[in-house]
């Protein structure tokens, strides 16, 4: 196993496209943010992190709520909310972890994409290790020439830590 990740070299941004990491290796944490008009119910804690269970690798979360700041200014400080009845399972469903396509070692050193949560989005630091995947997609009006969509990973290569080549570019001329 590997004691600590190496760090890959900083992404440059990629115009007009949007990013989302395809595995994070142990030991990754990721923070949630809520969305803008909402606020974390107080004493929740918006961190996850990939820890290996059982030989696999998994995010541990902690359960967590954004909640609309309207809702909570009209609570009167009085009024003890009963929240004995769970919201529904299903809002909370993990993202489909893409797992058929990684390897053993993959599996057992890298967590696929977090769950979404309503109300909240990944804030994610602009960190990344070597042996991540990054998938990168245009954003709708940008899309008009194939690739849209195209994935670098982060490898060493005799000693030096780089990205692979993107082969795609995001524009919107026709």
């Amino acid at each position: 196993g590997f004691l600590f990740a190496e760090k890959c070299p900083v992404l440059s941004r990629t115009e007009f496209a949007d990013v989302t990491a395809e595995m994070y290796p142990l030991g990754t944490r990721l923070y949630y943010e809520c969305d803008s008009g909402y606020t974390r119910r107080s004493g929740h804690y918006l961190g996850i992190q990939c820890q290996s269970t059982e030989q696999v690798a998994s995010w541990t979360y902690k359960e967590f709520e954004c909640i609309d700041e309207k809702i909570l200014l009209s609570m009167a400080p009085a009024m003890e909310l009963d929240f004995t009845q769970k919201p529904e399972r299903k809002t909370q469903s993990p993202a489909p972890q893409k797992r058929e396509n990684l390897s053993e070692f993959d599996q057992k050193h890298f967590c696929g994409p977090p769950k979404t949560v309503p109300h909240a989005s990944l804030n994610l630091n602009k960190h990344y290790y070597v042996g991540q995947v990054l998938h990168f997609k245009c954003q709708s009006g940008y899309d008009k020439r194939p690739p849209t969509s195209g994935t670098r990973r982060c490898k060493k290569v005799n000693g030096k830590i780089i990205w692979t080549h993107l082969d795609m570019r995001c524009t919107n001329d026709s």
